[in-house]
């Protein structure tokens, strides 16, 4: 039995790319039927995003595929006439409606949020854009980049000598669809009690910007502007990246027993008794000339051993490691994080898709079907899928 907590919820999804996108992911992974509402012929531009050629070409990007695994596609033109009546219908029967359109193209095509709850008065609406619905930039077109930039996280990532440099996957998509999913949770509980829906707008600055923490607040609250200090942890010492015999090892000694077992183990317990090392704001003082100290420790043994070492006597300590080597982690497949699925049409290919973390009631949230072909899911529910759709430029 489906013990997913949004079981029964059902999401039409007019998405495209990857902050919407991976909103509804989590959402199918929570237990919605999410039912991506695709341009006919066209579909989600991240059907044509990816490494290899020909998927992009079938219209099975990477980028594509990694997002939508569990999802139905059905093809309607909002523009037309009979697709209009078709999505109208679907509309009324549905839980939330999600978009990331360009702020305003939802209330130039007629389906403005009092036009929706007038269709469905428990629906939950939410419109996932770069700067939000309002607001002198809230037509500006954006993509991860660009919020990256404007909320000050590529300012602060990097050395003093190559920032500003953008974070190297897409974060903002990722916390703004996170966000996003957050809300509609939050909505649909909301609703449980009132039995009314909701509009929920979804800025992806403002998300990014939230989840940049300490280096908003310290400014926000002390007024200290964060500074890009690469692999350093501005709000400890020693923390960050250090040096052993064979390669990097990240550690977080953030804690004064942490420090102190660091040193006892690396065998520099006099380290302990600096006064240059004394405690937290001294040690931040001193971070050179104590990450020198530590680095010539360090370069005895190779990081696998101090991880071990490390780790076991409750300092947080671990290698770094490449993609490749990431996905290979035996806690990963231990918690059955990722997920083998048939490849859309391709029966002699394997899809492997990852979860999001999450376990209900001891078991791991995976999507049960691959990710759809562009209208595959049509016939389902009785739709024409030959005409022109929508086509206007979208967050990511």
């Amino acid at each position: 039995m489906d013990n997913r907590p949004l079981r029964g919820v059902r999401v039409l999804d007019l998405t495209n790319v990857l902050a919407g996108p991976y909103c509804s992911y989590q959402l199918m992974l929570l237990g919605a039927e999410v039912v991506k509402v695709e341009k006919p012929g066209h579909g989600d531009l991240a059907r044509r995003l990816g490494p290899e050629p020909a998927l992009n070409e079938a219209g099975l990007g990477t980028s594509f595929l990694a997002q939508n695994a569990g999802k139905k596609s059905i093809e309607l033109d909002l523009k037309d006439p009979h697709d209009r009546a078709s999505f109208e219908e679907l509309l009324s029967g549905a839980d939330v409606l999600l978009e990331n359109f360009r702020a305003g193209v939802m209330e130039r095509l007629g389906y403005d949020w009092d036009t929706l709850r007038q269709a469905n008065s428990r629906l939950i609406y939410c419109a996932i854009s770069g700067f939000g619905q309002g607001g002198p930039m809230s037509q500006a077109p954006a993509y991860d980049q660009i919020i990256q930039g404007l909320a000050g996280m590529m300012s602060i990532t990097g050395t003093p000598e190559t920032a500003p440099l953008r974070v190297g996957f897409p974060v903002s998509d990722s916390v703004g669809g996170l966000v996003a999913a957050m809300a509609i949770c939050a909505a649909l509980t909301g609703r449980s009690q009132t039995g009314e829906g909701a509009f929920l707008d979804v800025s992806m600055l403002e998300a990014s910007l939230s989840a940049m923490g300490w280096a908003t607040s310290n400014y926000l609250v002390s007024g200290v502007p964060p500074k890009p200090m690469g692999d350093q942890n501005a709000t400890a010492a020693p923390s960050g990246t250090f040096e052993t015999a064979d390669g990097a090892l990240n550690i977080a000694a953030n804690r004064q027993r942490q420090f102190e077992v660091l040193c006892r183990l690396v065998q520099r317990d006099d380290l302990v008794t600096d006064e240059r090392f004394a405690d937290r704001e001294a040690r931040k003082a001193n971070r050179a000339a104590l990450n020198q100290e530590i680095n010539v420790a360090l370069r005895r043994r190779p990081a696998v051993e101090w991880e071990r070492m490390l780790s076991a006597a409750g300092v947080p300590a671990a290698r770094i490691l490449t993609v490749p080597q990431a996905v290979q982690l035996e806690q990963l497949q231990v918690r059955g994080f990722f997920t083998d699925l048939a490849f859309p049409g391709n029966a002699d290919r394997t899809l492997r898709v990852s979860g999001n973390g999450v376990h209900v009631n001891g078991t791991p949230l995976r999507p049960a079907t691959p990710p759809p072909l562009l209208g595959e899911h049509n016939d389902e529910f009785a739709l024409d899928a030959d005409l022109g759709a929508v086509d206007e430029v979208a967050a990511p």
